[in-house]
């Protein structure tokens, strides 16, 4: 074990990758009651059901992503122990959850399309975002891409999705409200029901016991703030959660019905091509190539910024491993979408496991183990409120926002289409039309202040793809 996993050569220990895998999961553990609230919205008894949108259909999609989540999670984090041997972990990647919530559970909703079948159409699209990253991958075209797109919207989009993953959860609590007035408004304490303000103030005092106990560097804060919060909701409602463990049965039942496989379906590709709720083939492309994106530039953050964390670059400043890291991360992707869920990513969480002695694939291996336990605690996470999911994105928000403090605000034409990214993603509720608008808005500054370069050819090309998008897809 120790040769394998080159334990004694990177100072470490086994007791300390063992402290350093738990550590992780118990810091990143929030993702397994989250995603499945992100990516169905709230499931049967959600929001987007309060709309009018078919609840039954919900709950196995529901049910279906907790199980496929945890799977993917656990296929990721053992490729990084087994395969590139780091001590980081992966699962589905927040804001990108909830991006495929709107196009694909939303806009099926909304467009008249069968749920599931909106579901099915955005795994699949997930899936080729999965193909296309693991070529990039193995032919190395990753890094030229890595290194071509500017580096204000590097450090602006994580930015831009954690203003926008604070955004729903802000909306989602209803700390922030609709007004026909002024768009937004705070919630109404004075004047309105308590079955609203309940939840808006269990999430604000969830967000804030998250904030303390991270600041005491308590392990575990954010899933300490879920479980705390879960308790306050209940309490301020009067209520006590029906905790029914057949659901566990149920659960595998919808993962095998509804989620796994479904990638493979005819159906669900002719739909992820031409179903009402996308639009067009173009516009599917669109989709593939802002996953991919995101998931590229998230996955590439995380890795530097922990590895540099853990004193693990190369001589050439890269995190070691890097190619096995991101192939890695793109196999994550698929399994992820053949089992039925969003894209997956690397995550930052893992900095937690680093700075608890973690240094090699042995902590990743104990992550995973964590990740397998929690497959049979479905009802649990079921009666866990979206007031109580809440307090982690707005908090994974602030983790993400800090990004754009390295952004060159005193060059125009980086603050500018730094800016736009940043604001226009939770104002126009899409990741994509935020990296759309920052890309068209750098090429044109470039151009015209006469700084257009020969480097700047990738971003042009994604300017002028949405470019189109914008003038021909109504989205």
């Amino acid at each position: 074990m120790d040769k394998f996993f080159r334990i004694s050569e990177r100072n470490s220990t086994i007791r300390l990758e063992v402290l350093g895998g738990i550590t992780t999961f118990f810091a990143m553990a929030y993702i397994v009651f989250v995603n499945p609230n992100q990516v169905a919205a709230e499931g049967a008894a959600g929001w987007l059901a309060a709309e009018g949108a078919d609840s039954a259909a919900l709950g196995q999609i529901w049910n279906a992503v907790y199980i496929s989540s945890i799977l993917a999670a656990v296929v990721g984090t053992l490729m990084m122990a087994l395969y590139a041997k780091m001590p980081f972990a992966q699962a589905c990647g927040m804001g990108l959850n909830s991006f495929f919530c709107t196009c694909f559970i939303v806009g099926a909703h909304f467009s008249g399309v069968d749920l599931i079948t909106g579901y099915h159409s955005g795994v699949v699209l997930i899936f080729l975002s999965g193909i296309v990253f693991l070529i990039l991958s193995v032919t190395g075209l990753r890094q030229y891409i890595a290194k071509a797109m500017p580096d204000c919207l590097k450090k602006s989009i994580p930015a831009g999705i954690g203003l926008f993953i604070a955004f729903i959860g802000l909306k989602g609590s209803g700390l922030v409200q609709t007004n026909q007035y002024t768009l937004v408004q705070f919630v109404d304490i004075h004047g309105g029901e308590w079955a609203s303000i309940a939840p808006a103030l269990t999430a604000f005092i969830g967000f804030l016991i998250i904030g303390v106990l991270a600041k005491l560097n308590i392990k575990g804060s954010v899933l300490i703030g879920i479980i705390a919060s879960t308790i306050i909701y209940y309490i301020f409602m009067g209520e006590v959660p029906a905790l029914d463990m057949s659901g566990i049965g149920q659960s595998f039942k919808d993962f095998a019905s509804v989620g796994a496989g479904a990638v493979f379906s005819g159906d669900a590709w002719k739909t992820a091509f031409s179903g009402e709720h996308i639009g067009s083939v173009f516009n599917a492309i669109i989709l593939i190539i802002t996953f991919l994106l995101v998931d590229m530039f998230d996955t590439i953050g995380t890795l530097y910024g922990t590895a540099a964390q853990a004193n693990m670059l190369d001589e050439n400043g890269d995190p070691e491993n890097i190619n096995k890291c991101m192939m890695s991360d793109s196999v994550a992707t698929l399994a992820g979408a053949v089992f039925g869920t969003s894209t997956c990513t690397t995550f930052v969480e893992s900095s937690a496991g680093v700075a608890a002695g973690a240094r090699t694939g042995l902590a990743s291996l104990v992550t995973a183990g964590c990740f397998i336990i929690c497959l049979f605690f479905s009802p649990i996470a079921a009666i866990i409120p979206g007031a109580a999911t809440a307090p982690a994105l707005i908090y994974v928000g602030v983790l993400m926002v800090k990004n754009f403090a390295n952004v060159d605000m005193d060059d125009l034409t980086s603050a500018l289409p730094a800016f736009l990214t940043l604001i226009m993603m939770p104002l126009t509720y899409s990741i994509a039309n935020g990296i759309g608008i920052g890309a068209i808005a750098y090429v044109i500054m470039r151009v015209f202040t006469r700084k257009y370069a020969k480097s700047d050819i990738l971003v042009t090309i994604i300017a002028l793809l949405f470019a189109a998008k914008f003038v021909l897809v109504t989205m």
